[in-house]
């Protein structure tokens, strides 16, 4: 079984991620567990996959985070897809989804996750991360305290530094 960095701990992956067939089709479903849908998919069995429940939502990084926006009570997580470590649009949909829909369920980076860029998701709001396969977990978990204190504000600290320091004088 793989593992996933989920709040600061490394834990088992209980979710089965489903793509698209190379045709084009859908996956099949699975009748239990923890299932984690492309956004096409959720788009078109929307009330089947409401109606089984535990069901999660991935977007690619040319997908938005305004498409599932009325639907974020529905999912057990979201996962953001990185495909590649230039690609940022994820970091933005994760802004999104914490600070402007108020989405406080399970936020998963997946894709290129890597020690360097960890602690960067962690900043937007992922508090769940699927590190790549031939990168190091254990590694990987150490990229969150790669800093004890941040200058700009951000999701995981809205104020910016001198702000911080001015209301403590």
């Amino acid at each position: 079984m793989s593992q996933i960095i989920k709040d600061r701990a490394i834990v088992d992956d209980q979710t089965v991620q489903l793509r698209l067939n190379e045709d084009g089709s859908f996956a099949d479903v699975p009748a239990a567990g923890v299932v984690v849908v492309p956004l096409k998919q959720w788009q078109a069995q929307r009330d089947a996959l409401i109606a089984r429940g535990n069901v999660g939502v991935w977007l690619a990084s040319d997908e938005e985070a305004e498409d599932i926006a009325a639907d974020l009570a529905e999912f057990a997580l979201i996962a953001l897809d990185f495909p590649a470590f230039t690609d940022g649009r994820s970091y933005s949909n994760a802004r999104l989804l914490r600070d402007r829909y108020q989405y406080k369920g399970e936020l998963r980076a997946i894709g290129d996750v890597f020690k360097d860029v960890i602690l960067y998701m962690k900043r937007c709001g992922f508090n769940a991360f699927a590190v790549r396969a031939d990168k190091d977990i254990n590694e990987a978990f150490k990229g969150l305290d790669d800093f004890t204190e941040y200058y700009q504000g951000a999701t995981d600290q809205p104020l910016p530094l001198f702000r911080r320091r001015s209301a403590a004088h």
